[in-house]
């Protein structure tokens, strides 16, 4: 049967093999994303749940806003997400004197015990990416991409309002 990642694949060794790393980088993320949410899907957690659990997991009891710059998606789309994981039971929201403007986001048991359940199944995502990959090589990828992350970090930084570099 032939799949989307199937598509991608044939993509980057047919028709662009030499495109830019950022879109290789974004299409495995894709094809990793893909793989991931069929496995969440069979117990009912929607993918976009699985950022937010995995922050919440290591972090609880954040802002949405901090929710929504951990996970880098916009305020209202996290807003939507803890309503729907609010209803389903795995978090509950509250606002704290004396900042009311402020809603804080704390796992329920509920959504703590998905932990186990869950991560799981990204681990299995990633051993089946990484499948037949030398160990040294995966070593070496994460290097990079840790290297490519802090490179764009650093570039973030100096894009920033007030300090750009000048040449006078």
């Amino acid at each position: 049967m032939k799949t989307e990642t199937h598509d991608i694949l044939r993509h980057w060794r047919e028709a662009v093999p030499n495109d830019r790393l950022a879109h290789l980088v974004r299409d495995t993320e894709r094809a990793f994303r893909r793989a991931l949410q069929v496995r969440l899907a069979a117990h009912g957690v929607p993918f976009g749940h699985w950022s937010f659990l995995r922050i919440l997991w290591e972090t609880d009891g954040l802002t949405q806003k901090e929710l929504s710059v951990r996970a880098g998606v916009m305020e209202p789309t996290t807003f939507a997400a803890m309503k729907a994981m609010e209803q389903l039971g795995y978090i509950t929201r509250r606002q704290l004197p004396p900042n009311k403007k402020n809603v804080y986001v704390h796992l329920s048991a509920t959504g703590r015990s998905l932990k186990k359940l869950l991560v799981p199944l990204a681990e299995e995502t990633n051993q089946i990416g990484s499948r037949g990959i030398d160990p040294k090589d995966l070593a070496t990828a994460r290097r990079v991409l840790l290297t490519l992350i802090g490179n764009l970090a650093q570039d973030d930084i100096d894009a920033a309002p007030g300090t750009a570099q000048t040449n006078g």
